[in-house]
């Protein structure tokens, strides 16, 4: 994942109300009206934030007549874990590491 695409996705993620978004559209595609009903904001509101979503690439439209229904897509959440993945395994090695100390420590208590 790019520097770029990254900062994109993660600007997009910034947001409660887009991270509410695409926790909908997880259960499947919705039309904005649906996606908008849990929220108290117009519709203009919540197409600004689908904007955003489109944008970053975590969600896609497409056309069923007069519906433009969303659709959830997962690849940039799974550029981002990727990306994520090496800072856990550094943390879990420290954490591994600060385990082995304490063992020494308490061993020699």
């Amino acid at each position: 994942m790019s520097t770029d695409s990254l900062s994109v996705t993660l600007a997009a993620l910034a947001d409660p109300t887009r991270r509410a978004i695409l926790a909908q559209l997880a259960q499947g595609e919705a039309t904005v009206t649906e996606l908008a009903e849990p929220f108290e904001m117009s519709l203009p509101a919540i197409s600004k934030h689908l904007k955003v979503l489109e944008r970053a690439q975590l969600i896609t439209r497409s056309r069923d007549a007069q519906w433009r229904p969303c659709h959830l897509n997962p690849e940039p959440l799974k550029d981002l874990a990727d990306w994520l993945e090496r800072y856990r395994q550094f943390w879990e090695h420290s954490f591994d590491r600060l385990d082995e100390y304490l063992q020494e420590l308490q061993a020699t208590e």
